[in-house]
């Protein structure tokens, strides 16, 4: 019985798209799981304002871009032959890793964060990723296309190309990557979650991000928090269990009240 064998290239494209999804789907099925939830599940009806399937067929718009550009930049480097690359020692293979996240920090970082000062970028552009409040996982490349292709694409062809990773490497780093993007947004605080052990930057980091009081803050995606401590957009969270269920970034919980103290 022959078998048909896939490139790395076409494996690099589509997997990180099947972990995307299989990930989040995961998140769906602990959705119930509501004293783990850093925000109570009515408030994601009231305060996000796109719908579910809006979000659905955003992140399609975004993976198909994703694809093309992928396979254009294979296409691009490729080795005429066919012939896949050796890959390198463990050793090289982690410094790889190692290089193509700071280099997508550091890419991220300033990106996310000019598109928030400037507000002809925000407005018209950055500013659909916030209408998810309330984050969960499948929302996490809700984007407009060309934030993703900026910000996301381009970010992860430089994290490719600078860090010199073959196409097999690119399979798991990119994967890893998909995984942890996902996480930060999915608004379930979960015990023994390796990554909120892992990095600072996780679900409750981000979530800061996304409310009113930490928009200027935590810009940093999606591995650490390196450039908003040097930067002064750092902003850390302290998780407290709120009296309904669930928890809550007690500082949000403070800067709430403050706001309703300014009204009166």
């Amino acid at each position: 019985m022959a078998f048909i064998e896939i490139s790395d290239e076409l494996l690099g494209t589509f997997v990180p798209i099947a972990v995307y999804w299989l990930y989040s789907g995961v998140y769906m099925l602990l959705e119930g799981w509501d004293e783990y939830r850093l925000h109570p599940k009515g408030e994601e009806n009231v305060k996000n304002v796109v719908s579910k399937a809006t979000v659905v067929k955003g992140v399609l718009v975004q993976q198909t871009f994703q694809v093309a550009i992928s396979l254009l930049l294979f296409k691009i480097i490729g080795d005429e032959t066919g012939t896949p690359p050796t890959q390198p020692s463990t050793a090289i293979i982690i410094l790889q890793f190692i290089v193509a996240m700071l280099v997508m920090d550091t890419w991220q970082y300033f990106i996310h964060r000019y598109m928030h000062i400037n507000k002809f970028l925000y407005k018209h552009i950055h500013s659909k990723h916030h209408t998810l409040v309330v984050p969960y996982a499948f929302g996490a490349l809700y984007n407009h296309p060309l934030e993703g292709l900026l910000l996301d694409t381009v970010g992860g062809a430089l994290s490719f190309l600078v860090s010199g990773m073959t196409p097999r490497t690119g399979i798991y780093f990119f994967s890893f990557a998909t995984v942890k993007t996902v996480d930060d947004h999915c608004g379930l605080w979960l015990p023994g979650n390796l990554l909120h052990v892992l990095f600072r930057n996780n679900c409750a980091y981000h979530d800061i991000h996304h409310q009113l009081y930490g928009s200027k803050y935590n810009f940093s995606q999606p591995f650490f928090v390196m450039w908003d401590k040097i930067l002064g957009t750092y902003m850390p969270y302290t998780l407290e269990v709120r009296k309904e269920g669930g928890l809550e970034n007690s500082f949000g919980l403070y800067f709430d009240l403050f706001l309703l103290m300014v009204q009166f």
